[in-house]
């Protein structure tokens, strides 16, 4: 998958082609965080991360994502680990709570490690539960956060009727994030939406990183809102450059968490940190959208302590500022040789697509 349409820094190519597996290997840390709950079907996840020259990185893509498409993770994690993250705009964002697909009365309880969130992003539409499941859920997130702004994010779960439903029952909604699979489906909801006279923002997230052209999605008319999550598009300037040019037509931009360790939040953070502000028509400066980038607290315990560090959400807002992994937190998560032996082998393999993709 060549990064064709939106390429890489050129600094970050022509670092690729100096690196060899061996030495990234020298630098690595393989760990395994378990989960306080279920998320995205991961109850531990699986990280390496990489000490480098500048900075640390990480490299993660879920075990279902092959070399091809784990090469656009390395090249993040190596963006962060040797090039540094651009200068930021701001040293603190505004950030979404996010709802795993819970049952109701577990609800307050996961939104009390968002204080001060006044956004809520809600998974719906997970396997194994119904349109009830899901209504249930966001009205105890209501419930629990009076006049909350409601996302909602089907992974692709629903078919374009479902996802019509769907709206109708968790409505009203800031937006509703990748309801189908395909591109042609979230451009035909978009239009029966509007046609059966309700006002939901659709937003696209696999249709953008897991798409070989970022811009189809755009191309077709089928966002309102695009989410964008750092190692998935291969680094924080080239999501940057892509953010740009969809928010050039008009389209609303979000950055996300791809369920990262602390390592890897400090790419997000950099990523909204460095986002261009803008004016609204009466000459107001319009902060960036709540980022959804407060996932680390589903982590029974991360490479970091959250609280000594400074990573922990005040008022709804994270710091920008980078942290570091703890040596002892290191050792303790550290992954068991099988796991260790994957993360070697996938990083070996994603390099060598990452060289083949970039041309060197």
């Amino acid at each position: 998958m060549p990064f064709t349409h939106a390429p890489l820094d050129s600094r970050l190519v022509e670092l690729i082609a100096t690196l060899d597996a061996d030495e990234l290997i020298g630098r690595a840390h393989t760990v395994a965080l378990p989960m306080q709950v279920r998320f995205r079907g991961v109850t531990r996840r699986e990280a390496l991360l990489l000490d480098g020259p500048v900075g640390w990185g990480e490299f993660a893509p879920f075990r279902d994502y092959g070399p091809v498409e784990a090469a656009a993770w390395l090249a993040a994690a190596l963006e962060m680990a040797y090039l540094g993250a651009p200068t930021p705009e701001r040293d603190r964002i505004e950030i979404n709570a996010t709802v795993p697909a819970v049952e109701p009365g577990e609800v307050p309880e996961i939104l009390a490690r968002f204080p001060g969130c006044r956004t809520v992003k809600v998974k719906v539409a997970e396997a194994g539960q119904t349109l009830d499941d899901d209504v249930a859920r966001v009205a105890a997130v209501r419930e629990a956060v009076p006049n909350a702004l409601v996302r909602v994010d089907a992974n692709r779960g629903f078919t374009v009727d479902r996802a019509l439903d769907a709206a109708r029952a968790l409505g009203p909604l800031d937006y509703f994030e990748q309801p189908c699979a395909t591109t042609a489906e979230l451009a035909e909801l978009r239009q029966r939406l509007v046609r059966s006279g309700i006002f939901c923002r659709v937003a696209a997230d696999e249709s953008i990183r897991r798409a070989g052209d970022p811009f189809a999605v755009l191309d077709a008319r089928a966002l309102d809102v695009a989410v964008v999550k750092v190692a998935p598009l291969g680094g924080v300037r080239r999501l940057l450059d892509i953010a740009e040019k969809i928010a050039a037509h008009g389209v609303s931009v979000t950055v996300a968490s791809a369920l990262d360790t602390a390592v890897g939040l400090n790419a997000g953070l950099a990523a909204v940190a460095a986002l261009p502000g803008h004016t609204d028509d009466d000459e107001i400066d319009v902060p960036p959208a709540p980022a959804g980038l407060g996932t680390g607290g589903f982590f029974v315990e991360d490479v970091v302590d959250a609280e000594a560090a400074g990573r922990t959400i005040v008022d709804g807002h994270l710091s920008c500022a980078p942290v570091e992994p703890d040596t002892d937190r290191l050792a303790d998560l550290a992954a068991d040789t099988g796991t260790v032996d994957f993360w070697h082998a996938h990083l070996r393999e994603a390099l060598r697509h990452l060289k083949h993709q970039v041309g060197v």
